[in-house]
């Protein structure tokens, strides 16, 4: 096959084309992402109003409405985005031209026509509830973890898939392409929405902002790194990872020798009891070697670096080439901070938990480790692939 699918989803879509077998096609697109595109000034000024346009098929001149999955969505384009949808979305859509149909991929290898009559919705219809029946009972098996997803157009190699790599924990989390820097990373309004909510970004110089704290290391907190670069100079100072008391009260020490009061230098001496239990934990799951540790916890930042690149990227709020320089850039800085996958995986679990996790091992730190275990396990994934030096 000359083509090359770029997820499982279109070769799925091509591969039952061949046979023939329509219904294998509708079950694929049952539980896929799928997009539909709109001139973006409309959206910016109506949010929460989908128009989906039709196109004119020059051949016959028809009408279609045109529909896309993830690996062959068109080119990123300023003034144009997309919402994500679902089959049971497009079959609930008011179709009111009759002999319009639906043109999944259009022009592409993995392209489907389906004609949209009301009998042939409610068949989508009926094919998107049990998708989803069966997506909840999925959900619902704790043995089943989240999938590493790749596109196979996609880059797999050098400087840009290496910073993307850096990226994974939250591209497996998020069930997006760990490779991906394009159309999407989720759609338009939702990635808007969780930048304004989470970020505080609502233009190209709030996204600039605070890609320049993460690759700066200043977004996280300064006191875990503190402790961490204490107890380095320890050790190189000694030979040998120091015992705690030493570490504990040196790191206090420091704190309280620069004017913190009694309460903050309490709080550092706790923090060194933190970072010790965290670190004796990831021991015990695997995160770390018996005889490991973590050198600094800056992952933290540079992994969603990468991550807001992409999604600055969704959202409009940069174009491909900042995005790239981005993604390279927080690659770069990894690989000066670290000398494995292992180690950066450690360091940016860390830097999570010891933010938001409050020693609850909670779903900061069960994300951070399912994803920790897939990128080092999965025989496809890119941290078995990209050699870290």
């Amino acid at each position: 096959m000359s083509w090359v699918p770029p997820t499982h989803v279109e070769r799925q879509l091509h591969e039952a084309g061949l046979r023939g077998d329509v219904q294998a096609q509708l079950r694929v697109l049952a539980g896929a992402e799928l997009f539909i595109g709109q001139v973006r000034h409309e959206v910016d000024a109506e949010p929460n109003t989908v128009r989906w346009r039709v196109a004119v098929d020059p051949a016959n001149r028809g009408t279609y409405r045109p529909l896309f999955t993830r690996g062959v969505l068109p080119p990123w384009r300023p003034d144009w985005v997309f919402h994500e949808v679902t089959l049971g979305w497009v079959a609930d859509y008011p179709w009111s031209a009759p002999g319009q149909w639906l043109a999944v991929n259009p022009f592409t290898p993995a392209a489907l026509n389906l004609p949209a009559s009301p009998q042939d919705r409610a068949l989508w219809r009926t094919l998107h509830a049990e998708a989803a029946a069966d997506a909840k009972v999925v959900e619902a098996d704790r043995c089943c973890v989240p999938s590493l997803t790749a596109l196979h157009t996609g880059p797999l190699f050098g400087p840009l898939a290496f910073g993307l790599a850096c990226g994974a924990h939250l591209a497996v989390s998020n069930g997006v392409p760990w490779n991906e820097v394009g159309t999407v990373c989720g759609d338009y309004t939702s990635e808007r929405r969780t930048l304004r909510n989470l970020w505080d970004i609502t233009d190209h110089d709030g996204w600039q902002r605070q890609t320049a704290f993460l690759l700066d290391y200043s977004n996280s907190p300064a006191e875990p790194e503190y402790a961490l670069r204490v107890r380095e100079q320890l050790r190189k100072s000694i030979g040998e990872l120091p015992p705690a008391d030493l570490w504990r009260e040196t790191a206090a020490g420091g704190f309280q020798d620069r004017g913190a009061s009694p309460a903050l230098v309490a709080k550092m001496e706790e923090l060194v009891r933190r970072i010790m239990r965290y670190e004796a934990r990831f021991r015990a799951d695997g995160l770390l070697a018996e005889d490991g540790w973590v050198t600094t916890a800056s992952a933290y930042d540079y992994g969603r670096a990468v991550n807001l690149a992409r999604w600055g990227l969704a959202a409009r709020y940069c174009d491909p080439q900042q995005a790239e320089q981005t993604i390279v850039h927080a690659g770069a800085l990894a690989k000066a901070a670290y000398s494995s996958w292992e180690g950066f995986s450690a360091g940016y679990t860390l830097g999570r938990v010891l933010r938001f996790d409050g020693e609850e091992y909670g779903h900061f730190y069960v994300e951070a480790l399912t994803a920790h275990r897939l990128l080092t396990d999965d025989e496809g994934s890119p941290w078995r692939n990209i050699p870290w030096r």
